[in-house]
């Protein structure tokens, strides 16, 4: 006798647990993560038709907060073909750091250089832009001048902020300025 896939799937995995990670839902600092697992004869319609209004899954204690299942998915078979387990899981601090560490980048990150003619574009950027901040700011400093603090703050809320900008590209230039040089000397003696 041929069984169909499906069903040799349940023969033979009756016991497994599917574990499902959702990509699209899932972001950084929350995990959208379930578990499910077949319901014994759910390809028998005399199974299905005694179990029809009972819950399959056994409960022992209150700690387990069934959820009641969505439209779409008991449109997709859920409590009809598998139920859903509930899932719970805790990390230490240790383990917390380490999966924080994971999309930093690596040590010789800092050590690769970019090539001379795209740094020099980027630093003659930085420095047009810097020059027209300090520009703003210089502006900005004289319009403040003889006014309240309160009259300031009144005045700059929407604007963009010239100073922070300018600390901001004056850090950015200088450490990749630097990041370039030190690996410049580090490629000439270590090549």
């Amino acid at each position: 006798m041929l069984f169909p896939f499906s069903k040799l799937i349940i023969i033979l995995f009756y016991y497994q647990v599917a574990v499902v990670i959702d990509p699209v839902q899932s972001v950084k600092g929350k995990v959208v993560i379930d578990a499910f697992r077949m319901i014994s004869g759910a390809g028998n319609p005399l199974m299905m038709a005694a179990m029809a209004n009972t819950e399959p899954r056994q409960t022992t204690s209150n700690i387990g907060f069934l959820k009641k299942p969505t439209i779409q998915a008991r449109i997709h078979g859920l409590d009809r073909h598998y139920y859903s387990l509930v899932i719970d899981w805790r990390k230490n601090d240790l383990e917390e750091q380490m999966l924080m560490n994971l999309h930093k980048k690596d040590w010789t990150a800092g050590l690769q250089i970019q090539k001379y003619e795209d740094q020099k574009k980027f630093s003659e950027e930085v420095l047009e832009k810097m020059s027209r901040l300090s520009k703003d700011y210089c502006a900005r400093v004289k319009e403040e001048d003889g006014k309240t603090q309160e009259e300031v703050e009144v005045m700059n809320v929407g604007k963009v902020d010239p100073k922070r900008h300018l600390e901001n590209d004056v850090h950015d230039l200088m450490a990749s300025s630097i990041l370039q040089c030190l690996g410049t000397m580090i490629d000439t003696v270590v090549f």
